[in-house]
């Protein structure tokens, strides 16, 4: 195999030096003329992403979990239309890479169409794909497209393309390197028989979905060809080469306002897979220097005997989705943002594994990448002019649910409900509390689907969706309150679900400046209850989330929230599902108790909570907060937490003697380094 290694696709990300050709034609294109073509690229892409949108047959891919994008003809990602900023990463590695290995052998051609979902090749994991075709004017290679979507089935040894069982990559099935499956503008059958056969638990599903990226890609490469057409070729080359410079001179003047200094933000979770112990998921230390960031992964855990592994570029890809939403917001999404940006990974880690280390739930791992660059950044900025668009970590849970089966259609399917994922709670702002049920932190466009469609598509029943009072981290400002769902096997004898997650007895985000994380989601089931007769008993109460748990309508039980797959009967076993809340910002002393009454009342915030974190007093006759009586609370709680105070040089030497338990050590490392302590061997 001849893979790139970390460093051939690190070196990839890096925009490929202007050609002289290039700079004399940039200098052709006037200033007027350059700002209507980049908005004409934008409009581009948008067509291109509601078709892909609506040529889709996967719940991701509907949802918008996707990316439309441009480049240029050395590969560079020029600009792109995305729903989700995590494949910004990956196009530009496998370009390079066709362009090194491939210009003789199988040739690049006009109407070529490549593919490719590999992670060893540049990918994030298997799910997500890409179809990619060179865009070509009077015979001449002037540009590249791509189409990139998450496919919720592989043919792994588990439905729904992310095994939580995996322990190599040959269990986490089809993995296809960068290969060229059609020509002329037409998808070769085999290709399309061979996906069929991958795809056997949900074949529409994943053909469908094939040819919506291969129809996406070239739409995006007809309108370029007209644009080549109209303009010259000359005018698309030195505008895609215009907008990589101002993209990078954009990103370096932002990072010359942060202060110089070293930002470090360490996270951990509960499991790998379905592997239990304490994992360090990431160690993160960024170095900033004038226009310039490192970011250092030395310290992470090491790789593991699970999937929950992810190749560098996936990590990066990661970072993408908070830099690209938050930092760079207003530039194009680019190879020449990060340009200034370098990174390291230590061998043999989570976050750079060996080539059979299975990584199809890398999206699971890089959790903590994306909490901790939120958490580092955002007090890098703070001191800044940029200090109004601090934020907390979102939740970052993305715990999904995966159901397979046959459907009321008698239509075999297998895929990820987007729901859950698309309603996580966001991160509380430096003025404001999150927003509720914002999104998904890896699409940050996605939508949740409409609970009448999720009944129409799939065989479920789903009584109530409601905000998770309390999901929200705590603080001055609190996360965005995230989901819970209840559903259940309606219309069919039985289907399979498995639940993808790894915070359920510890969460992953760091909060910022005294704020609090979002609670934990563990997996919940309401054991032997028949739903028809559930809601023929709701004269005697309300069916809520809170209802099922306090346990009106049966003995709940609790497990982790990562799950194998498993089957469910129609009728018999209700399954409570949860997206996680954002994490908090501030002192809960210093929320407004305006802001808690608010919240009381719109049952986002409990009576519990207004009590014991937010120290406010609450008639709940009345309804109202008493401000004096609040104000006495929360001085004597400062009085007490003063009291318990102790200089930090005592804290830390206490402190550093403490371990944890031995046996959750199982995936951690040495301690308290997180180095190898022996190969990790797979068969």
């Amino acid at each position: 195999m001849s893979y790139p290694t970390v460093e051939e696709k690190l070196a990839s990300l890096k925009i490929t030096p202007a050609t002289p050709h290039e700079l004399r034609c940039m200098e052709k294109v006037s200033r007027g003329s350059y700002e209507i073509a980049v908005q004409r690229t934008a409009d581009i892409l948008d067509e291109g992403y509601e078709i892909f949108m609506r040529s889709s047959r996967s719940s991701m891919g509907v949802a918008g979990d996707s990316i439309v994008a441009m480049f240029s003809a050395h590969g560079d990602l020029v600009n792109a239309s995305a729903g989700t900023y995590l494949h910004a990463i990956i196009p530009p590695i496998v370009i390079k890479y066709i362009l090194k290995k491939y210009r003789e052998n199988p040739g690049i051609n006009d109407g070529d169409i490549f593919y490719t979902n590999d992670a060893l090749y540049g990918g994030i994991h298997n799910p997500d794909q890409v179809a990619i075709m060179p865009v070509f004017h009077a015979g001449e290679l002037v540009a590249w497209t791509a189409a990139l979507s998450h496919t919720t089935e592989t043919g792994a040894c588990e439905p729904g393309g992310m095994p939580l069982s995996a322990t190599s990559r040959f269990e986490e099935g089809m993995n296809l390197p960068p290969m060229k499956i059609g020509q002329n503008f037409r998808i070769n059958n085999d290709i399309i028989e061979l996906f069929s056969a991958f795809g056997i638990r949900a074949e529409a599903n994943v053909t469908v979905d094939l040819k919506a990226r291969c129809t996406t890609a070239d739409r995006v490469r007809t309108r370029l060809v007209e644009m080549c057409e109209r303009e010259g070729a000359d005018f698309v080359t030195g505008l895609f080469r215009r907008m990589l410079i101002e993209a990078e001179t954009g990103a370096r003047k932002r990072l010359m306002t942060w202060p110089d200094g070293v930002y470090r933000c360490v996270t951990f979770s509960d499991a790998a897979g379905l592997k239990r112990g304490l994992i360090r998921n990431c160690f993160l230390t960024m170095t900033k220097r004038a226009d310039h960031l490192t970011i250092d992964f030395t310290g992470t855990s090491p790789e593991n005997l699970s999937s929950y592994n992810a190749h560098p570029q996936a990590v990066i890809g990661h970072l993408a989705n908070y830099i690209y939403e938050y930092v760079f917001h207003d530039l194009p999404i680019s190879s020449a943002t990060f340009a200034p940006l370098d990174f390291i990974f230590p061998e043999a880690s989570c976050l750079s594994p060996t080539p059979r280390a299975a990584t199809s739930n890398a999206v699971m791992i890089c959790t903590g990448a994306m909490s901790a660059i939120a958490n580092c950044i955002s007090r890098a900025r703070f001191p800044s002019e940029d200090w109004h668009q601090t934020t907390a970590s979102m939740g970052n849970g993305g715990n999904a649910p995966v159901i397979a089966g046959t459907s009321q259609w008698q239509m075999p399917f297998a895929d990820m409900i987007a729901y859950t994922i698309n309603t996580e709670g966001q991160g509380a702002r430096c003025t404001h509390d999150g927003m509720d049920a914002y999104g998904f932190p890896w699409c940050a466009f996605g939508r949740a689907p409409d609970v009448e469609s999720m009944e129409n598509e799939f065989p479920m029943l789903v009584p109530f969706s409601q905000h998770w009072p309390d999901s929200g981290g705590h603080g001055k400002f609190r996360g965005g309150c995230g989901t819970t769902q209840f559903w259940s096997v309606h219309h069919v004898p039985m289907l399979f679900f498995l639940s993808i997650a790894d915070n359920s007895s510890l969460q992953t985000p760091q909060p910022l400046f005294g704020g609090y994380a979002p609670p934990t989601v563990p997996g919940i089931t309401i054991k032997d209850t028949k739903v028809t007769e559930l809601l023929a008993r709701l004269d005697d109460g309300t069916l809520d989330f809170h209802a099922l748990i306090r346990g009106d309508f049966g003995e709940v039980q609790t497990e982790p929230n990562g799950r194998s797959a498993r089957p469910v009967e129609a009728d018999k076993t209700i399954s409570v599902l949860m997206s996680t809340g954002g994490a908090g910002y501030g002192d809960p002393l210093d929320r407004d108790p305006a802001l808690v009454q608010k919240d009381l009342l719109a049952g986002l915030c409990s009576a519990w909570s207004a009590r014991e974190i937010y120290q406010v007093v609450w008639d709940p006759v009345r309804e109202r907060v008493d401000v004096p009586a609040t104000e006495s609370a929360r001085e004597a709680t400062r009085k007490r937490r003063l009291a318990r105070g102790k200089p930090y040089v005592e804290f830390e030497k206490e402190w550093s003697k403490r371990k944890p338990p031995e046996e959750i050590m199982n995936l951690y490392g040495s301690w308290p380094d997180a180095k190898p302590l022996a190969p990790v061997f797979r068969p």
